[in-house]
């Protein structure tokens, strides 16, 4: 797989044939190992080691209804009373961050108000903070840290 330009984490693999897994911590189960899941485990790692996020807050594959249709968004850090305080989307190495993709992290704002969203490849990263206007758009991780201290 890709080197992602994220802190190392410690992924459990497994290979059934031709096939890898990786254990999700989240979801309690083995999944196939595809170039997203690559970022969303290494993403999920971030979170939890290097932010201190309780993995019992952090949710994969988070369900929402937009216009009528059902979505998933690919991470939800909830907040102490529940709320969504976070919206990760994870893209494959190879897939660029876009106007797209962003656009796809909106639907999910608009659904369910969270405050931070972060788009990801793994490579590559851009957070809003949408609590404060004077807050930029930023790709440093250590700064995306800052806003959750």
């Amino acid at each position: 797989m890709t080197p992602l330009n994220l802190p190392r984490t410690v992924l459990k693999l497994t290979r059934s044939g031709q096939q890898i897994y990786v254990w999700c911590p989240l979801r309690k189960k083995k999944l196939v190992l595809t170039p997203e899941e690559w970022v969303r485990q290494h993403f999920i790692g971030y979170l939890i080691n290097e932010l201190a996020i309780s993995p019992g807050k952090i949710v994969s594959e988070y369900s929402l209804s937009y216009n009528n249709m059902s979505r998933r968004a690919d991470l939800v850090v909830i907040d102490s009373e529940g709320k969504p305080e976070i919206i990760v989307e994870c893209k494959a190495p190879q897939i660029p961050l876009s106007d797209k993709t962003f656009f796809q992290i909106a639907q999910y704002k608009h659904t369910l108000s969270a405050k931070i969203l972060i788009l990801t490849n793994g490579i590559d990263h851009m957070a809003m903070n949408l609590s404060e206007e004077t807050k930029p758009c930023t790709s440093n991780l250590t700064e995306m840290k800052n806003w959750l201290d």
